[in-house]
This record gives C-alpha cells, sequence and structure tokens, in this order.
C-alpha cells in the first residue's frame, strides 16, 4: 500500500492517490484542477486510475473528477446529498470500497457541508487513515458558513456547527488514536480559520490539540465555531456549483483562453488584471487596471476581487508570466471569464505617484488611510489610529466610502494587497492621488502611529 500527498500551495490544498501494491489500482481523493500529476503517479507505478472520491462539492478550487473520469473511466464517487450532475456512485454512510487488500469506508461528517464525507483507510484488519476532506483539519475544523446559499442543499450555519459538533465527537474522534488524519487543506486556506502548518497528524494528537476537539458543550462550540471566520471569497459559490455540475476539460479550456496582440487596448469599462510586479505597474499600466500581483495567493485575490459574474482582460510581462496566470486562474474556473490575455510591453496610458515616506510619518493628518486587512487584523491592532478599514474584497463596492477631501494611502500588512486596493481606488477616484504604502508598511509597526 502506498498514500501520495499532492500539495498545491497557492490554494493550501492536499490531494491524495491511493495504491494498492497488491492489485495496481490507484483511487484518487479531491483531485486539484490538473490531472496531470495523477497520471504520472500511475504511469510511475505502473498502475491504473479506478476511482475518485470527492468529500464533498469544493468552494475553493476545481476539481478534476469529471475529466479523469472521461479519460480513464475511473468512477466517481460521492455523497448522494450532492445531487451532482456528473455521473457517479453514491458513497453514503458505511459504504465500502475494494481496492486489493486496501478497504475504503465512507463516514458522513457534515459540518463544513451538508454532504461531506471522511474516508476510513483500513488495511490489514486496521484503520490505519482517515481521509477528512474539510470536516477536520490539522489544529481546525472546516468553517460552516459557506453553504447558506449554495448547493443541492443548503444549510445555516448554526446548524452545520451543530453537525460538525456531532460529526467530530460521535465519529472522528472515535477512531483510534494512532490513526493518520490527511486532510483536504494545510495552513493558508480559506476554508477554515487556525490551521496549523502540518499536513499530517493523527487522532489521538488532534485531540489533546486541537482547539475544536476539546471538551465542550454543544452551545459554547457553536458560538466558538461561527464567530471570526475568514471572508467569504466571491468565487466560492462559483466553484461549488462548477463542481457539482463538473469543470470542462483543463487543457482544452486553457487553449480556448483568447490570446491578443501586445500592449492590447481593451474597450473602455472592462475589468482589466494586471498580473505584473507592482513596480512595473506603477511605472505604467492601462487606465482603470487592478494590480492583482503573479504570488503565491493570485488565484485567491483574483476570486475575492472579481466576480465570476464579471469578464475580465488578463495582463501580464511576459509569455511565461502570462501562461502561469491563465493555470492559476484555472484553478478556480476563471479561465472561462478571460475576455483575453496580453503582454504588456508598450507605452502604457497611465502610472501610479511615489509615496513621500517621510511627509506621511510627519503629517499622518494630511492624508485618508485605508487599511485594506481584513477586520479581524484590524481587530488584533491598527497601524494608524485615523485609518478607514475597507477590507480588500469589498473596496471595489466600498469606494464610496473614502472621503475625497485628502491624498489617499492604502496598506495592509506586508505589501501585497495594498497594491490591488491602491489600483482599485486609483481606478475609481481618478481625480484624487492615491498613493500605496506597500512594503514600507513594516516601518511602521513599532506602534508609532497606534
Amino acid at each position: 500500500m502506498k498514500i501520495q500527498q499532492f500539495e498545491d500551495k497557492g490554494l493550501a490544498h492536499y490531494a491524495y492517490a491511493v495504491l494498492s501494491k497488491q492489485s495496481k489500482e490507484i483511487i484518487l481523493i479531491d483531485p486539484a484542477r490538473s490531472p496531470q500529476p495523477y497520471y504520472e503517479f500511475a504511469e510511475a507505478n505502473n498502475a491504473s486510475i479506478v476511482g475518485v472520491i470527492e468529500t464533498h462539492p469544493h468552494a475553493d478550487f476545481v476539481s478534476s473528477h469529471l475529466e479523469i473520469h472521461q479519460k480513464t473511466g475511473a468512477t466517481i464517487y460521492a455523497h448522494s446529498l450532492v445531487g451532482a450532475d456528473y455521473p457517479y456512485q453514491p458513497f453514503d454512510e458505511g459504504a465500502v470500497l475494494h481496492l486489493g487488500d486496501i478497504r475504503l469506508k465512507s463516514l458522513h461528517t457534515p459540518g463544513h457541508s451538508p454532504d461531506s464525507i471522511s474516508i476510513v483507510l483500513e488495511h490489514e484488519g486496521k484503520d490505519k487513515a482517515v481521509f477528512t476532506g474539510d470536516t477536520l483539519f490539522i489544529g481546525d475544523v472546516g468553517r460552516p458558513d459557506l453553504r447558506e446559499n449554495t448547493g443541492n442543499i443548503t444549510a445555516k450555519r448554526e446548524e452545520l456547527a451543530r453537525q460538525m459538533y456531532h460529526s467530530t465527537r460521535e465519529k472522528l474522534m472515535k477512531l483510534d488514536d494512532d490513526v493518520t488524519v490527511y486532510p483536504a487543506h494545510g495552513a493558508g486556506t480559506l476554508c477554515g480559520k487556525a490551521l496549523s502548518e502540518a499536513n499530517s497528524s493523527t487522532i489521538g494528537a488532534e485531540k489533546g490539540s486541537n482547539y475544536a476537539l476539546q471538551p465542550m458543550a454543544e452551545e459554547e462550540f457553536v458560538k466558538l465555531l461561527t464567530e471570526d471566520q475568514p471572508f467569504i471569497p466571491k468565487y466560492f459559490g462559483y466553484d461549488v456549483s462548477l463542481n457539482k455540475k463538473g469543470a470542462p476539460t483543463y487543457a482544452a479550456s486553457i487553449a480556448e483562453v483568447k490570446r491578443l496582440e501586445n500592449s492590447f487596448t481593451p474597450e473602455e469599462s472592462t475589468v482589466i488584471v494586471d498580473g505584473r510586479n507592482e513596480k512595473a505597474f506603477k511605472k505604467g499600466h492601462m487606465k482603470g487596471a487592478i494590480n492583482i500581483q503573479n504570488g503565491g495567493k493570485f488565484e485567491t485575490w483574483l476570486g475575492s476581487i472579481v466576480s465570476p459574474k464579471e469578464q475580465f482582460y488578463l495582463v501580464a510581462e511576459n509569455e511565461q508570466e502570462l501562461n502561469e496566470l491563465i493555470s492559476k486562474a484555472a484553478k478556480i474556473g476563471y479561465e472561462q471569464l478571460i475576455a483575453g490575455a496580453f503582454i504588456q510591453n508598450g507605452k502604457a496610458e497611465a502610472s501610479s505617484p511615489t509615496i513621500d515616506l517621510e511627509d506621511l510619518r510627519q503629517h499622518t493628518e494630511k492624508y485618508t488611510i485605508v487599511d485594506v486587512r481584513n477586520a479581524s487584523e484590524v481587530k488584533a491592532g491598527k497601524f494608524f489610529s485615523n485609518a478607514i478599514n475597507i477590507p480588500l474584497p469589498e473596496l471595489r463596492e466600498r469606494t464610496k466610502e473614502v472621503p475625497t477631501d485628502k491624498p489617499v494611502v492604502v496598506h495592509c500588512a506586508g505589501g501585497y494587497r495594498s497594491a490591488a486596493g491602491s489600483s482599485i481606488l486609483e481606478a475609481e477616484l481618478s481625480n484624487l492621488q492615491v498613493l500605496d504604502l506597500s512594503e514600507a508598511v513594516k516601518d511602521f509597526k513599532d506602534g508609532s502611529n497606534l
């Protein structure tokens, strides 16, 4: 037997391949959008992919389950409550899959979603591991507030939090302490709020250290789980629906993205996402463009700032970066929203001003300061006492809340989000000087401006 974990750092996502060395068969669990790594794993082990298990319809990434089924003939397994539009085999509570000398048993573990399952792996007559999807993480459990308005079955966050209480205590925590826990996500995901950096654990270790598994009454658990959850990106509901339907073939869908000539000029009043680094962007960019820099979280911020109801143009510095950005957009199904993609290497129509740090330090009252961090971050402490907090995912919809009587300074915690935030305000408040504090925000962390 072999368990292979596949990590996507950008989305903090873990997929798994379970290989029976006896039968040379593979079951995949929660595969990412590109199926190629799983085909390569199967070929390297001279094995066949015979099944794909979806622990639930994912909100934060697009799965390749349908494509894998179409290419390999592998059976897709999911809980019947998913109401999947693709061909699948119900894998409800107590159902068992035999993979050579391995048994995979379904546990219905609602809480993150009404249709969530966990899969217990039994080998040589003993439970060895449990694949918990978004139900149990390392150091956390899945958030319960993502299925209030989307999916085959919707449920209020309080109801799902109660279900999570019972799923953890009556099913997962009853497994042996030495059973290995393999979650679908690690630190950095927005599907939980306090995940560990670890990529696996054990039931015993989680019972001892995970805040959500400590002894407490159900009401206390519900209150604890529903408070201080991260923001919900705009794309989450879109991905739940896309995963319920089954996404189009990855490579073919990317190939359909329209490539435009260098320094193309989009029509006015269209959304332009410029993925170049903030220094290149500030030197010259298309008027109205949003600077979402190519980085570890590009796809998350793309889907948090741009709605799945919008089409957008995608801009990069070179061909390699453009291909990379399109692939990242495809991880969340946004390649289908790209009106056109092009390289920016000619003269641009707009540029961004440079901030005078010393003047800001000496005269903060001369500026309107906009803090684009999340509310929970601001709650933990402000950099500037007079700052207005508008979280980045809400900024495009709330620009009218920014006063226009002074120059505006935008900041976050490290500089990445403020580049996007300042570009949004620069586009919306075209007659106002908008300045990005960028990485210099670190010089203001000493508390002198609190």
